[in-house]
C-alpha cells in the first residue's frame, strides 16, 4: 500500500515555524506582516476561501485586510484599488480573488497588483520570471505540490513527470517547476488522445482536470508518485479528487488525499510569500 501524505499535517508543520517567525518580529517591536484580500460579489465558493484565509493568517499572527467589492464594480474602479493596495506600505501581500463576475477581465486587474506584492504569482512579471527561471513568486498550489513532493522523498530529477491539467494556476506553472528540477515534463489536457498511456509512463502524475475519480488503477505506472489536485463534490456530498484513491493506493508509492492533501498547502504557500514579500521590505508610497 502506498505512504499517504497529508498536506494537512505538513502545512501545520509550516505554518508553526512561520508563528515562531512572526512571534519573533512581535518580540522585537517590528509590525507584523499583511495579506490583503479583495473579494469581488458574493460567490459562496469564494466567500469560503476569503475566510479561510483569513483564518489562516489569524493563526500565525498575520495581519489581513478584506477588501469587498460589489459584484457589479466597474474594471476601473476596481483596477484603481488594486493599484491603492499596491501602493500601501502596510500591505505587503496582494490577493485577488478569483474568479471574478460576468464582465470584469482577470487579466486586466492582475496586472494593476505590483509584482513585488504578487504573492499568487500571477502577474505577467513573475509569470515570465518562473519561466526563465529567475526569483519570483510562484502560483501557490504548484508551490504546494513541489513540497509535497519533498514531503514523498520523491527528487524529481531525471523522473518522467506527466501533467494532467493545462490552466495557468497549476497545470502551467507546475510543470515548469518540474522542469527546473530536471523532470522530464509531458503536459495533458483535454485533447489529448490515449492518456491513459501518456499517464502509465508518469514516474510523477499531477492530476489537476476536475473530473471525479478518473484515474483508477489502470492509469497508474507501479510505484508512481500521484498528487491529486482535484476537488470533486459527489451526489452525497462527498469531496473526492480526480483520483480514485480507493483503486490506486495499493499501485502507486506515495499519493495525497482529497480532503486534506494538496488544499491545506495551497494557503500555507501564500501566507509563505507573504512573509517573503515583507522581508524584502518593498513599501511603496511611504
Amino acid at each position: 500500500m502506498a505512504t499517504i501524505i497529508y498536506g494537512s499535517e505538513l502545512s501545520k508543520e509550516i505554518r508553526e515555524e512561520m508563528r515562531l517567525k512572526l512571534q519573533f518580529f512581535r518580540n522585537n517591536g517590528m509590525r507584523m506582516p499583511c495579506l490583503a484580500v479583495v473579494l469581488v460579489g458574493d460567490n459562496p465558493a469564494s466567500i469560503s476561501y476569503v475566510k479561510g484565509k483569513q483564518k489562516a493568517c489569524a493563526s500565525i499572527g498575520m495581519d489581513s485586510l478584506e477588501v469587498v467589492m460589489d459584484a457589479s464594480v466597474k474594471q476601473d474602479t476596481l483596477n484603481e484599488k488594486l493599484k491603492e493596495l499596491s501602493m500601501n506600505p502596510h500591505v505587503d501581500g496582494i490577493l485577488l480573488q478569483l474568479p471574478l463576475p460576468n464582465g470584469l477581465s482577470e487579466d486586466a486587474a492582475i496586472a494593476n497588483i505590483i509584482p513585488e506584492k504578487d504573492v499568487d504569482g500571477l502577474t505577467p512579471s513573475n509569470f515570465g520570471r518562473l519561466f526563465l527561471g529567475q526569483p519570483c513568486f510562484t502560483p501557490c498550489t504548484p508551490s504546494g505540490i513541489m513540497e509535497l513532493l519533498k514531503r514523498m522523498n520523491c527528487d524529481p530529477n531525471g523522473k518522467h513527470a506527466v501533467v494532467v491539467g493545462r490552466s495557468k494556476l497549476v497545470g502551467t506553472p507546475v510543470a515548469r517547476l518540474l522542469q527546473n528540477a530536471n523532470a522530464t515534463v509531458t503536459i495533458c489536457h483535454s485533447h489529448t488522445k490515449n492518456l491513459r498511456d501518456m499517464t502509465k509512463q508518469a514516474d510523477i502524475l499531477i492530476a489537476a482536470v476536475g473530473k471525479a475519480n478518473l484515474f483508477d488503477e489502470t492509469y497508474i505506472k507501479k510505484d508512481a508518485y500521484v498528487i491529486d489536485v482535484g476537488v470533486n463534490r459527489l451526489e452525497n456530498g462527498n469531496l473526492c479528487g480526480d483520483v480514485d484513491f480507493e483503486r490506486v493506493k495499493d499501485v502507486c508509492k506515495a499519493i495525497t488525499p482529497v480532503p486534506k492533501g494538496v488544499g491545506p498547502m495551497t494557503i500555507t504557500m501564500l501566507l509563505k510569500n507573504t512573509i517573503m514579500a515583507y522581508e524584502r521590505g518593498v513599501n511603496y508610497g511611504e
